[in-house]
C-alpha cells in the first residue's frame, strides 16, 4: 500500500462573522494524501479551500477533527512539537510568495533553517537555486526578480527541508502561462519522487497535472 502521508478526519472550522453570525469554512471533511499523489483541490472562491489547507498543514487549529502527518497527530502536540513537525514534514507555497523583501534569493530559501537547522543548508539551497535556473539571481532581493523567479524562489524555500507534503495555495495565480507550466511541472516532479502535493487551484489546466481532482463547495468535499 502506498505510504499515507496526510490523514485528516472529520475536520470542522468556523469563524465569527461580521454581524456576530457564524461562518462555517470547513464542515466534516475527510482527506487523505499518499506518497506520489498530486491532488488538485477546486471550488468557488470562499468555499473553504484555503482554510482546509491551513488546517491540514498545522497552521490553523480546527474546532473539531484530527490531522495526522506521517502518523503523528498534529493537534495533540504542544506548540513547539507541532512547529517542528510542520517544519520538517510540510512545505507551503502561496500565491503571494511571502518572500522577505530585504533578504536575497539565497537568504529567502535558507529562511526555514531558522525553525529547523539542517546540515549543509547553504549547499542545498544553492543546489535548489541552480535546479530552478536561479543561480545567477541568488544575491538579488525579491524586487529585483521577475514574478516567475519569485515563485521559483518560494518553491525552493518550501523544498529546502525536504518535506513529505507540499501544500500549494493558488501557486500560479499571479503567473503567466509559461511560468505556471513550470511550477506545475516542479510540483509534479515532487510527487513523482514520492512526495504528496495538495494544490488549491481555479485553473482547469492545472487539474490535467493532478493524479486526483477534488471539488469543494460550502465547506464540504463533494463525492
Amino acid at each position: 500500500m502506498t505510504d499515507l502521508i496526510l490523514k485528516a478526519t472529520n475536520l470542522h472550522k468556523a469563524f465569527a462573522g461580521p454581524t456576530g453570525s457564524t461562518i462555517t469554512a470547513v464542515e466534516g471533511v475527510d482527506l487523505e494524501a499518499r506518497a506520489g499523489e498530486f491532488l488538485a483541490l477546486r471550488g468557488p472562491s470562499g468555499c473553504g479551500k484555503s482554510t482546509l489547507l491551513f488546517v491540514a498543514g498545522g497552521l490553523l487549529r480546527p474546532d473539531r477533527g484530527k490531522v495526522e502527518i506521517s502518523g503523528e497527530n498534529l493537534y495533540q502536540q504542544n506548540t513547539g512539537k507541532r512547529a517542528s513537525i510542520r517544519a520538517s514534514q510540510v512545505g507551503f507555497v502561496f500565491q503571494q510568495f511571502h518572500l522577505v523583501p530585504y533578504l536575497s534569493a539565497l537568504e529567502n530559501v535558507l529562511s526555514p533553517t531558522l525553525a529547523l537547522s539542517i546540515p549543509n543548508a547553504t549547499q542545498k539551497a544553492d543546489a535548489l537555486l541552480e535546479k530552478f535556473g536561479l543561480s545567477e539571481r541568488r544575491g538579488h532581493v525579491p524586487s529585483a526578480l521577475s514574478v516567475g523567479e519569485q515563485q521559483r524562489v518560494a518553491l525552493a524555500r518550501a523544498l529546502l527541508l525536504e518535506p513529505k507534503l507540499l501544500l500549494a495555495d493558488e501557486p500560479t495565480g499571479n503567473l503567466d502561462p509559461e511560468n505556471a507550466e513550470a511550477i506545475w511541472a516542479r510540483l509534479s516532479t515532487f510527487a513523482e519522487a514520492g512526495g504528496a502535493v495538495i494544490m488549491v487551484t481555479h485553473d482547469e489546466r492545472a487539474t490535467e497535472r493532478a493524479s486526483r481532482s477534488i471539488l469543494m463547495d460550502k465547506g464540504q468535499l463533494k463525492k
